[in-house]
């Protein structure tokens, strides 16, 4: 009785929140998996139970193969890039530059903008208009002379999805930045130092004591930063709008759910996008777990 005492308020505090998501997360996602696996392929009918089915046909469609095909391309770029030029900003700012305060707060800003906001600007950037009728990126290389340069990015049909990539870079470098900062200010300075007496060189003290001390921030942004990129739909639509050639998994799916009104595809397109992300985040949940109980 004294045990239930304890934890009555509290449960009684949080348990608004835990009826909304449990209604509204949930709830929904179970609503969502139900219309999967029926074969309500129109917005009239009730649809009738059909097991796994269309998530079985859904593979048979060359449209959904293009589109988890982008998404692997542009979460490699993302996620590559984003961690590298993260970890790179951190770097320096770790060394201790002028105006440190200042530049943190520029990396920072485009992580306050929204994707859609992010896509129209670099739709602009990344026309792809040649020569008089060059605008954005390529105006600016034509100007300097590298006209050779100039790409169709995201217009291109191998690589339009890596083009794609750079504006999520752009915007999610600098959190990363802060992560990976952070992560450098909490390695303690003895350890340093201590590394130094021993006669260990500035590179070996990072190879071999910094870097592996980072690990669990680098986990953190790689998960971050993959459930992001699987899930990316504004700046897609904001870029290039529906198109075959920036096809993802998310933009097929409102294109199934809203233009071929077609709700069990979407839901089918929906749960598979819901399982990749769970593959992502669930064993960097385990794995936190375990580590709070070993420190512990």
């Amino acid at each position: 009785m004294t045990r239930m005492r304890r934890w009555l308020p509290g449960l009684l505090l949080l348990s608004p929140s835990i009826a909304a998501i449990a209604i509204f997360v949930y709830g929904m996602l179970g609503w969502n998996l139900q219309v999967a696996m029926t074969d309500r392929h129109d917005e009239i009918s009730e649809g009738r139970f059909v097991g796994l089915t269309n998530f079985v046909q859904l593979w048979d469609q060359p449209r959904w193969h293009i589109s988890v095909e982008h998404a692997v391309v542009f979460t490699l770029v993302f996620v590559g890039g984003a961690l590298l030029l993260g970890w790179l900003l951190a770097f320096l700012m770790e060394r201790g530059i002028r105006g440190e305060g200042t530049f943190r707060a520029i990396y920072l800003f485009p992580m306050a903008i929204s994707f859609v906001a992010t896509g129209i600007v670099w739709r602009w950037l990344m026309n792809a208009g040649t020569g008089e009728r060059a605008v954005g990126l390529n105006a600016l290389l034509d100007g300097l002379g590298l006209g050779f340069l100039q790409w169709q990015w995201f217009r291109d049909p191998d690589w339009g999805m890596a083009a794609m990539a750079i504006p999520a870079v752009w915007q999610m470098s600098g959190y990363v930045m802060a992560l990976f900062l952070a992560g450098f200010r909490g390695v303690p300075d003895e350890l340093r130092e201590a590394a130094r007496v021993d006669g260990a060189s500035e590179w070996k003290v990072y190879r071999h004591i910094v870097l592996p001390l980072l690990r669990p921030v680098t986990l953190s942004a790689l998960i971050i930063l993959g459930h992001i990129s699987l899930k990316v739909f504004d700046l897609i639509v904001a870029v290039a709008g529906t198109q075959v050639v920036t096809d993802v998994p998310a933009v097929f799916m409102w294109v199934a759910v809203f233009d071929s009104h077609d709700p069990a595809k979407g839901a089918t397109i929906a749960a598979y996008i819901v399982l990749s992300v769970t593959v992502f985040v669930v064993p960097y949940l385990i794995w936190s777990v375990r580590r709070e109980r070993r420190e512990s």
